[in-house]
């Protein structure tokens, strides 16, 4: 086997996010070790890859011990939308922290580099625009988003505790919104549910004004973000922002998503939800700098692409990961 082939553990990599990055490892060559427990994420993400002889799928709670042989981790394993997150906050928290825990031992034992797949919530409703790594945030401790948010920031404290104390090989991605092909159509987030309420001539919900903003970045952009992160010099562990850092409000994605599905319905507005941030975008000065790393996709071509996914999909064959969405 060439030294160039590594056995990568993808937690949560039946998921949204940890299909692409299971995609893109499994056609450079390297074995595959994908797990995920199908809380929030579907098998059919990954049944294309279930006949390739380097892929293999486990059914397993990263919350426990597992023990493999591994040379590389990429921890990806937790719900990331609001209403799944919520759905059971101490269990969320359990799978942020444990789950740190469990494969930084596991990294530790085998000499593994672990990557974290951090959030762009540890910043929490920014006081600060855009956002850089040095900004250590501004988070509700005990709101309804906490568990998530205090959960990643938790694992982040972990794994830097785990390289200073044990020299353990980390990387910490702190990852900005994603959209993209494979995203569950009732998983909460704004951009899939925008387009499955098109799609179905339901109204398009906005929460809040619209004029909060985001920076959406293409799934295949920010999976080119992870491997530069987990593959260059040991001396940058981050914590590095990924994501793009071209900023929209909610109402002017609302408009393009109606616009490009043809939707014969209406924008409706509801009460903003406790918490919820009013801008968000990230500083990608050191992404730029030290992985060379920038998006490429701009939002009407990713939107376009993820439109073209969900029109290709039977919508009525999904439910609701939780009875939140």
């Amino acid at each position: 086997m060439p030294n160039s082939v590594k056995r990568i553990l993808v937690t949560g990599g039946a998921g949204f996010l940890g299909s692409h990055l299971c995609d893109r490892l499994v056609e450079r060559g390297h074995d595959v070790i994908c797990i995920d427990n199908f809380f929030t994420s579907q098998k059919d993400n990954v049944s294309h890859l279930l006949g390739k002889a380097n892929f293999e799928l486990i059914r397993h709670d990263v919350t426990h011990p597992l023990w493999l042989e591994v040379d590389q981790i990429y921890n990806l394993a937790c719900p990331a939308a609001p209403g799944h997150y919520q759905y059971n906050p101490i269990k969320t928290m359990k799978t942020s922290v444990l789950g740190a825990i469990n494969v930084l031992g596991m990294a530790k034992r085998c000499r593994a580099k672990v990557l974290q797949a951090s959030t762009s919530e540890v910043y929490g409703d920014p006081e600060v625009h855009p956002q850089t790594e040095s900004y250590v945030g501004h988070v509700n401790p005990i709101g309804p988003r906490a568990c998530y948010d205090e959960g990643k920031r938790a694992a982040e404290t972990l794994f830097f505790d785990y390289h200073r104390s044990n020299r353990v090989n980390i990387r910490v991605a702190r990852i900005f919104n994603t959209y993209g092909p494979r995203m569950h159509p009732y998983d909460g987030r704004v951009v899939s549910n925008f387009i499955r309420q098109a799609l179905l001539g339901e109204n398009l919900t906005i929460f809040g004004t619209g004029a909060q903003t985001r920076s959406f970045c293409y799934v295949d952009d920010l999976v080119d973000g992870l491997i530069r992160l987990m593959e260059g010099p040991d001396s940058f562990v981050g914590p590095v922002n990924i994501g793009n850092p071209t900023e929209f409000t909610i109402k002017q994605l609302a408009e393009m998503v109606f616009e490009m599905c043809g939707a014969k319905s209406k924008v409706v507005f509801k009460p903003a939800v406790a918490d919820d941030p009013r801008q968000r975008q990230p500083d990608i000065t050191l992404a730029k700098k030290v992985l060379g790393w920038e998006p490429k996709t701009q939002l009407a071509e990713g939107l376009r692409k993820t439109i073209d996914y969900f029109k290709s999909i039977d919508m009525k064959r999904f439910r609701a990961p939780t009875p939140n969405y």
